[in-house]
């Protein structure tokens, strides 16, 4: 006997660490997510503004706000009103948000399934059913314009780190702090009258389903995609550009260069991957954050997205709509922000998770 087989323990050490790590992180996202809605909730419904008197206009009888208030449970505690929208996220809800008009009334009955981000108190829908019509425009946006942005920021950065101080580096330079100095719905109103409505090289942008038509979806938003472009794609090239030229300027840069190493290979594999730790921040938040609506664009192009969702909300006052905004974007923010920094560990390998 003797000689029975070693256990081993499933998974690296580095591993294991990145597992607990990003466990932690998604506890401080759920954490953060709590305070943030908290927050909002106790801002908009513990104000002294009735949000029930928005939902009848200007023939609001004292009979029909009452009745409005018990049907949205808006006259229940603001904390009461915050177990329920945090319950409806699990389990979801049925409007009214009375069990005595519900039992009075089973036909109006509203059922809004998990996660039930409430009830719109102006459109007297579900926020779930608003929602899914808009987020298919703001993602498409918003995923589009990233990748040009992206192929043009860093890639002009690139370009004019490696010619610094030449023409294709000044040159470069000037058109993005043109792009930068522009504001977004200046542009946005130029490519619209001119190559849309003028001379008709695209159509005037409209939202066509990638499922639909493809060609038609990219035709349809390549003018909101250059807009929001333009404008990020000037700070990227400034920052890839500050971070390669300090880069290519290391010891083990130089040291690469000596021993005859691909010029490709010292700059994409040890040069752009060392740059990329603040460019992947900048990315992940610009992204998180486009991805909950685009509001200055998609107003210029009347895009119905969640940008146009949430100002709409704002005007109209519609208060259980803000709040599943701020939480919206708020999440897309902060799940960013640990998809970065989860990344961090990929990208540069002095960065430790454990």
């Amino acid at each position: 006997g003797g000689g029975g087989a070693t256990r081993r323990t499933p998974g690296s050490p580095k591993e294991t660490a990145l597992f607990y790590y990003i466990l932690r992180r998604l506890v401080n996202v759920v954490a953060m997510l709590f305070l943030i809605t908290a927050t909002t909730f106790a801002i908009f419904f513990a104000s002294p503004i009735d949000p029930a008197r928005y939902t009848c206009g200007k023939n609001c009888t004292p009979t029909i706000l009452e009745g409005n208030r018990k049907a949205l449970g808006f006259d229940q505690p603001a904390y009461v009103q915050y177990g329920k929208f945090v319950a409806g996220l699990f389990v979801g809800r049925d409007f009214p948000d009375n069990e005595q008009l519900r039992e009075q009334y089973p036909q109006q009955i509203v059922h809004c399934p998990a996660p039930c981000l409430g009830y719109s108190t102006t459109q007297h829908r579900t926020i779930n059913e608003m929602v899914a019509e808009a987020w298919p425009v703001s993602l498409s946006i918003a995923i589009g314009a990233f990748l040009l942005w992206m192929i043009i920021g860093v890639g002009g950065g690139i370009i004019a780190a490696l010619n610094k101080g030449r023409w294709p580096d000044r040159s470069i330079v000037g058109a993005a702090l043109v792009g930068f100095s522009l504001p977004t719905f200046f542009v946005g109103l130029v490519l619209l009258t001119f190559p849309a409505i003028k001379w008709g090289w695209v159509p005037i942008p409209s939202y066509v389903p990638f499922f639909d038509s493809p060609l038609d979806w990219a035709r349809n938003l390549i003018l909101p995609w250059i807009t929001l472009a333009f404008f990020f794609a000037a700070s990227y090239v400034r920052l890839t550009r500050a971070y390669m030229i300090e880069t290519l300027s290391e010891d083990y840069i130089r040291t690469a260069n000596a021993k005859g190493v691909a010029k490709w290979a010292v700059i994409f594999r040890h040069g752009l991957r060392a740059a990329l730790t603040p460019i992947v921040t900048a990315a992940g938040l610009d992204l998180g954050g486009l991805l909950g609506g685009a509001i200055i664009t998609e107003s210029v192009f009347s895009m119905h997205g969640l940008g146009y969702l949430a100002v709409h909300s704002v005007t109209t006052m519609d208060l259980p709509t803000i709040v599943a905004m701020v939480m919206i974007v708020s999440s897309f923010v902060v799940l960013a922000n640990m998809v970065v920094d989860i990344a961090y560990s990929f990208i540069d390998p002095r960065v430790k998770v454990a």
